[in-house]
């Protein structure tokens, strides 16, 4: 149980931190040349930021680290779970698409729930770049960052990998499916 604070429990932050550390030395190929000591002391120094890691956690997410950002002197996490992760599908795109259905409504909206968890989730770009480090979404797919012009035309976008090729589709942004969630990133 999380308290109301953005901060966890000094034994669910121990815990969150052994399991990234875990993650960390067994994906070096995701990160290569970054050091843990260095990660551990940026994640230490940001108890919200580790409740957003949490979350990502706790939905499926599997984060991890994907890079540096060195303007910025931050850590970037993506999740990276084999597949979209599961305690975020069956979500429309956004609050608005959410609101125009009439019936049959999903709970929630990946915006929505990102916003709500303190990540952003992945534009193609970082999309593209998640599948550099092995084969995301083979069986599942991942709402990504949609374009306004396309969003105010009533459409969002998703992403997936199928026959070796990372494909970027279209949908109603009001569609939602069993087998589509979102993927996050974090900057710590």
């Amino acid at each position: 149980m999380k308290n109301n604070k953005k901060e966890l429990l000094p034994e669910q932050r121990e815990e969150l931190l052994r399991i990234l550390k875990e993650r960390f030395e067994k994906n070096m190929n995701r990160h290569q040349g970054l050091e843990w000591t260095k990660v551990l002391a940026k994640l230490e120094a940001n108890a919200e930021k580790l409740w957003a890691l949490d979350d990502m956690e706790i939905s499926g997410g599997e984060p991890d680290v994907v890079g540096y950002d060195q303007e910025s002197g931050e850590y970037i996490f993506y999740d990276c779970s084999a597949e979209s992760p599961k305690g975020r599908r069956s979500v429309c795109y956004d609050a608005e698409a959410l609101e125009s259905r009439k019936e049959h409504k999903p709970k929630n909206s990946a915006l929505e729930m990102a916003a709500a968890m303190g990540i952003e989730i992945l534009t193609e770009e970082e999309y593209r770049k998640l599948q550099q480090f092995g084969k995301f979404d083979t069986k599942t797919s991942s709402w990504i960052q949609t374009p306004a012009a396309i969003r105010k035309l009533g459409g969002a976008l998703f992403a997936d990998y199928r026959y070796g090729t990372i494909f970027v589709y279209h949908n109603g942004a009001e569609s939602y499916y069993a087998a589509r969630g979102f993927r996050g990133s974090l900057k710590v």
